[in-house]
């Protein structure tokens, strides 16, 4: 067996062979092109098992590549230490130590989610973006509105008859400034439409629809969030434990323990950060929805702290997700099936 470690960027991919006692086979740089991956695969001797680091042009690479290796992984950035490390760090060095932490089985893997999984998470990601960018618009709008000492209703501001009354009617308004909104609601118009069209091609799409839909069983759960869990996770499978999927989640605090004392930091940073947006946003309207939620709410706000009470129910929320996902059923309580319920 070769063991190859791979160190991309943009333009090109740095490689080092190794065999199985550590000596180097063959070392160079290759264009991080498809007809130059081709070339350089079909001079490689077999079999070969390589392994990367996790970085934006690592998916198509993965994907490439893993047809003509007999395994091939992808590190997780933060844990190479042999590499952040080093005193002596370039291209060369980190495919070798890539390759070494390959060889001894040290390699620190992450996860690497199939493509078709990829590619639609791709189109949710995008579909956050545009709701972000709507968001700060229309923040942006009302700023330009209070700058010039214009008094509207914070409440309707974004409807649009109510939009265009003020533009029209107000007597405060500068002429310079109508361009200016009408821009403004124009781009929040056009990315509401975007955002709509890619949330309703996902739900129907077929892959997804029967999941979707047995999460958005649970009470509390809408598709936004069964949409974020379905392409976030990937696999349910590879959490062992519901420990593991809360940390994932980002919904636990980091540990810092040495002899026998412990100490518990903030909520740690090394999360899927677009997950945890969603599940506490949710949590904050699930309660609304689910009495069992509602009560454990307001157990968790009596102890004196809100923000600990969301976190609570977005842990059990995360609880509900996880066991409806493992058994492929619809949210189940006293032997019924709960009715679809959208809360978020």
């Amino acid at each position: 067996m070769y063991y190859i470690g791979l160190d991309v960027h943009k333009k090109t991919i740095s490689y080092c062979v190794k065999h199985g006692g550590g000596e180097v086979h063959q070392q160079g740089v290759i264009h991080a092109t498809r007809d130059a991956l081709d070339d350089w695969s079909r001079r490689l001797l077999q079999p070969w098992t390589g392994a990367m680091e996790a970085t934006m042009f690592t998916g198509w690479i993965y994907d490439h590549l893993l047809p003509h290796a007999a395994s091939l992984k992808v590190a997780h950035p933060l844990m190479l230490r042999a590499i952040a490390a080093a005193k002596r760090k370039n291209d060369r060095v980190d495919a070798a130590k890539i390759a070494d932490l390959l060889r001894v089985n040290l390699l620190p893997e992450c996860y690497m989610a199939p493509t078709a999984i990829r590619e639609r998470r791709r189109t949710w990601r995008y579909r956050h973006l545009l709701v972000r960018q709507s968001v700060q618009m229309k923040n942006r709008m009302a700023g330009l509105l209070m700058e010039t000492g214009v008094a509207y209703n914070k409440q309707k501001l974004h409807q649009k008859r109510y939009f265009a009354e003020l533009v029209r009617e107000s007597a405060e308004l500068p002429p310079a400034l109508k361009p200016l909104l009408n821009i403004g609601r124009e781009t929040v118009d056009r990315a509401a439409t975007t955002e709509k069209a890619l949330l309703r091609a996902l739900q129907q799409d077929p892959s997804l629809k029967a999941r979707v839909e047995r999460l958005t069983s649970i009470p509390g759960i809408g598709p936004v969030t069964a949409l974020s869990w379905s392409l976030e996770i990937g696999e349910v499978s590879r959490f062992p434990s519901l420990k593991h999927a809360v940390s994932y989640c980002g919904l636990c605090s980091g540990e810092n323990s040495s002899a026998g004392i412990q100490k518990r930091s903030p909520i740690s940073k090394q999360r899927n950060p677009h997950l945890q947006t969603v599940l506490i946003e949710a949590a904050k309207l699930a309660p609304r929805w689910n009495p069992d939620l509602a009560l454990l709410h307001d157990k968790e706000v009596a102890r004196g702290n809100r923000n600990r009470a969301t976190l609570a129910v977005a842990r059990k929320l995360v609880a509900y997700l996880l066991a409806v996902d493992r058994r492929e059923k619809p949210f189940q309580k006293g032997g019924r099936t709960q009715a679809p319920e959208i809360a978020a």
